[in-house]
């Protein structure tokens, strides 16, 4: 087999896998709008649950609205408390032990690919031996644990793209390690750590099994972080069960709704990460010139220098 028929092979299955996936993509959300869509209304998004709302008659899902973003802004921010610290200490201050950075590394890519069910049933686990109850407490911290390797690995990638030798260049002037890496090596990878934050944001905002034992799901808003809660997947799960069509109906715009506030937190992450490589580019231009500027100057010094001996060297 010649490398121009491989060539032609694996471009021909590179072109299907993707077909694939753009046709599957493309497949979930024409069914999620053909049936969603006609549903949604004001109402739906602006009215908690009523009586009889799972038989099909009036309410709304405002209270899992409302608790997806109280639990995924919670656990968001308990994770990134976590997360930046361990990320800035295995790039500072473990930057040299590379045997003990990849080890720790692995056991996060590790955990990374935990079954969010796993993590679900370890939160229920720990409820059961401590006596709590279902509460949006309980799903702020199963979240967390959750997304906690998802943004620690994210911030990692960012922080190993920092030129090394601004940390030396640091060190040098008599700055602590603790200084070096809030007031130096963040300062560099900002809009970056956002970007980390909002995909993490989005992940936690969508998962359904870790939560599904530890939230609980109640028809109202909660008002404390020790009441249960309902969030927008397992209303998507509750209702998607019931056999009654018009309610079925309902799980699929709760899906729309879901996966417009995905989209939206995927926009903003791309407009900052885009935002982060433009100035990056033009930090670089400028260097550049400036390298260019001053490399142009030392050539015609050194070339007026040329000039000046042969000139003596004739007389």
């Amino acid at each position: 087999m010649t490398k121009k028929t491989e060539e032609k092979i694996f471009k021909i299955l590179m072109i299907l896998s993707t077909s694939i996936i753009l046709f599957s993509l493309i497949l979930i959300i024409v069914s999620i709008l053909i049936k969603g869509l006609p549903v949604l209304s004001v109402e739906m998004l602006t009215e908690v649950p009523q009586g009889g709302y799972y038989f099909g008659k009036g309410g709304g899902i405002l209270n899992a609205i409302v608790g997806s973003l109280y639990l995924s802004t919670g656990a968001t921010i308990l994770a990134f408390l976590i997360a930046l610290p361990v990320s800035l200490f295995m790039n500072i201050y473990l930057i040299k032990k590379k045997r003990l950075l990849n080890t720790i590394r692995y056991l996060l890519d590790l955990l990374w690919g935990v079954p969010s069910i796993v993590y679900g049933a370890f939160g229920f686990t720990i409820m059961v031996y401590f006596g709590l109850k279902t509460s949006l407490l309980a799903g702020i911290i199963t979240v967390a644990l959750l997304i906690i390797p998802i943004m620690i690995r994210a911030m990692d990638e960012v922080f190993k793209t920092v030129p090394r030798g601004l940390i030396e260049a640091s060190f040098s002037l008599g700055s602590t390690k603790s200084e070096t890496a809030f007031k130096v090596f963040l300062k560099q990878v900002v809009p970056s750590v956002v970007t980390a934050v909002l995909l993490s944001f989005g992940r936690a905002i969508g998962d359904a099994a870790s939560i599904l034992f530890t939230t609980g799901y109640t028809d109202h808003i909660p008002t404390s972080l020790l009441e249960p809660t309902a969030t927008l997947p397992l209303a998507v799960f509750f209702q998607l069960s019931s056999p009654i069509p018009e309610v079925q109906n309902r799980a699929y715009a709760s899906a729309l709704v879901l996966i417009v506030i995905i989209l939206i937190i995927s926009i903003l992450s791309r407009i900052v990460a885009n935002r982060n490589k433009l100035k990056k580019l033009n930090i670089k231009n400028a260097v550049n010139k400036r390298f260019i500027y001053y490399k142009n100057i030392r050539q015609n010094y050194i070339q007026s220098m040329k000039n000046r001996k042969y000139n003596k060297d004739i007389k």
